[in-house]
């Protein structure tokens, strides 16, 4: 049995929303494929977001890389419980590089949801937060409830890392897509870290 079956099952929309409300100094954020990154869209497009595009599994590698480019920028992954399954090894890597300024951030609600509603380990015999403890990330903590999560966030924001969050969250299908251009996004996301002069 898993922490997770005694948890509250939250909005993902909503709890992406108070998760952006937080980011106040150009955070950097890092969503995974599917509903993760349609619902940061939903939230509010910022220079610093970064959507990815049909790659399960790399939104944490991803910011791993940014966290340890730019290591006064808090840097922030969302990915859901299939994409972090497919690379336990990422949380492996993060503790063993620590770096200060990462947080991950899991939406769990135990499916492959875009590949088909097939469910996931988590939703039987894993605990995602009693992995990443595992693998080395002491702060790691489930999310009892919404403003539990805000607690959560705000810790990550304000004190050293490495900071895992994760949240049983819903079911509920996003309806914001981001267009389908890798390059544009890229090309996005790196002018608003600062990592490319904007054109012109």
């Amino acid at each position: 049995m898993s922490a997770r079956d005694d948890l509250k099952v939250m909005s993902r929309n909503d709890l992406t929303k108070r998760l952006v409300g937080k980011l106040e100094h150009d955070e950097a954020v890092v969503a995974g494929i599917g509903n993760t990154n349609f619902d940061l869209l939903d939230a509010g497009h910022r220079p610093q977001n970064f959507y990815m595009l049909g790659s399960m599994g790399l939104a944490a590698p991803i910011a791993l890389g940014v966290a340890l480019a730019q290591p006064e920028r808090n840097v922030v992954a969302l990915e859901g419980d299939g994409s972090i399954l497919m690379n336990l090894g990422t949380l492996t890597t993060i503790a063993s590089l620590a770096p200060l300024n990462l947080t991950v951030v899991i939406w769990d609600n135990g499916l492959y949801q875009i590949t088909g509603m097939q469910t996931t380990a988590t939703s039987t015999v894993t605990d995602i937060v009693a992995v990443a403890a595992g693998c080395g990330i002491a702060q790691s903590s489930w999310a009892t409830d919404e403003a539990h999560f805000e607690q959560l966030v705000n810790n990550a924001v304000s004190t050293p890392g490495p900071h895992f969050i994760a949240a049983r969250v819903d079911e509920a299908a996003a309806t914001a897509r981001p267009e389908r251009n890798p390059v544009l996004w890229k090309d996005r996301f790196m002018i608003g870290i600062d990592a490319k002069p904007a054109a012109g």
